[in-house]
């Protein structure tokens, strides 16, 4: 049974753990928390969470590890990840196996508050698409298969990396700058500092334009992105 407002926190720090337990806690959630990566598998197994927070340096399994076997056997479970690790390799590696978001410690509790949120609201309601198939030169998108081709071939995408497609996608031609993409697909409206939009973009054309001679995706510097 799914529990909307139920929470895994995998976290080895103790009294970090605890601290944010609370404040979850207090904000109407229910918290399931796990110090080691063995004890946080056996607890998603067994449990249906509306959000994952995860640590990367865990014990017996690390986060890594963790945050890949999660994705392969839920593809809906929005995974944070909460590390001291900051380097643009690590929250590259992180998203390449399937993590959401990425707060690195410290961090301010409204933060990671308001991102949950994002991800709760997102998960009530599933978006209307107005064309199950949309084609752009030999990309095609079909919406309710959520399953992308090109030249034919098809092209696994993450939920996070399908929903800046489709963005770009159905602003064809338009330049869409990157609080523009917070706001519509991290449905943030502050700027995190980080280089996430980056990071997910290069993700995307390595993807859908970097094995085809055709490049799709456009950067107009100082601006943003856009679909040509």
């Amino acid at each position: 049974m799914e529990k909307r407002n139920t929470i895994l926190l995998v976290e080895d720090e103790v009294k970090l753990s605890q601290i944010i337990k609370e404040e979850l806690t207090a904000n109407g959630f229910v918290v399931d928390t796990a110090f080691d990566g063995l004890a946080a598998e056996k607890l998603f197994n067994i449990n249906n969470y509306a959000i994952v927070l995860l640590d990367i340096s865990l014990p017996i399994k690390n986060g890594f590890e963790l945050c890949k076997q999660f994705r392969a056997s839920n593809s809906k479970v929005p995974i944070i990840m909460l590390t001291a690790f900051g380097e643009v390799q690590d929250k590259v590696d992180a998203f390449a196996l399937g993590a959401d978001d990425y707060l690195v410690k410290p961090f301010h509790f409204d933060e990671l508050l308001a991102r949950i949120k994002v991800f709760i609201k997102r998960s009530e309601t599933e978006p209307q698409e107005k064309e199950q198939i949309v084609t752009i030169a030999d990309l095609v998108i079909n919406h309710k298969s959520k399953s992308v081709f090109r030249a034919g071939q098809e092209i696994p995408l993450t939920a996070k990396e399908f929903a800046l497609l489709n963005l770009l996608v159905n602003n064809r031609g338009t330049v869409i700058s990157k609080q523009e993409i917070l706001e519509k697909v991290w449905d943030l409206n502050f700027d995190t500092g980080t280089n996430t939009i980056e990071v997910y973009i290069s993700f995307l054309r390595n993807k859908i334009d970097k094995p085809f001679e055709e490049k799709l995706i456009q950067t107009k510097s100082g601006f943003g992105y856009y679909i040509k």
